[in-house]
């Protein structure tokens, strides 16, 4: 399984970061905070994969373009950058010794700290 940074989810998160579309909230709200996957059905109804996929910092190349399975690492709402969802990203990546992801969401984390 590669798993590797999803470039066009990492730019729209700094956008949204920039644009102050975020949520501060504490690190272990992300369970409550994540989109159900109802929520997630719903985004794709709507919005279509395209849109979808700038909500996550991996992309697994074992799955199609166009199935849920292929995006992983959540990091906000579809509205806004969430901090507990960055932080649930940057562990799990390094858990898991996806660097590059690791790293992305750091970064977007330093960005919301820097912004507060």
């Amino acid at each position: 399984m590669a798993v590797t940074l999803n470039k066009r989810a990492f730019n729209h998160a700094q956008e949204l970061v920039k644009e102050h579309k975020v949520v501060l909230d504490d690190r272990d709200d992300w369970s409550e905070h994540q989109p159900s996957a109802e929520a997630e059905n719903k985004y794709l109804e709507e919005h279509g994969f395209a849109e979808y996929q700038k909500w996550y910092l991996g992309i697994d190349d074992e799955h199609g373009e166009e199935t849920k399975g292929r995006y992983k690492f959540p990091y906000g709402d579809f509205e806004n950058v969430h901090r507990c969802g960055l932080i649930a990203a940057e562990v799990r990546a390094a858990q898991n010794k996806y660097t590059d992801i690791e790293l992305a969401a750091a970064h977007l984390h330093g960005m919301l700290d820097e912004s507060a």
